[in-house]
């Protein structure tokens, strides 16, 4: 993940640390005032990944900061539960794959996946 100040000054690629319907959390190097309007991308998924944000809050932990993004609005929102949910089907399929010791159809795990925490991402 990739905090991007809306200026189009990049920060190095970050770790995400939560996802919800108001925003995101993540880790920053750097800390940012309440405020700044801010993008944050996931630069493996390509352009459709880019998220518009205002830093919410900013919190000093031991080695860096914990950055907390809300979104500017609700396509927004949608877009980046989507990414979210993509990124843990992916994770989903990695762990049944070394579990079970061979390749998985994308699409049947994708399936699985829903089928199991469909409920976690339903529209409020």
């Amino acid at each position: 993940m990739e905090l991007v100040q809306r200026k189009g000054r990049h920060m190095p690629l970050q770790r995400l640390h939560d996802i919800s319907l108001g925003g995101v959390a993540c880790n920053s190097v750097r800390a940012f005032r309440r405020g700044t309007a801010i993008e944050f991308c996931i630069p493996l998924l390509g352009e459709q990944a880019r998220f518009s944000g205002t830093v919410a809050w900013c919190r000093k932990e031991a080695e860096d900061y914990m950055i907390g993004v809300a979104f500017t609005d609700e396509e927004n929102m949608f877009r980046a539960r989507m990414v979210e949910q993509i990124c843990l089907i992916e994770q989903y399929r990695k762990q049944r794959e070394e579990a079970i010791g061979h390749a998985l159809a994308p699409e049947a795990v994708a399936q699985e996946w829903i089928a199991l925490h469909a409920a976690d991402f339903a529209p409020v």
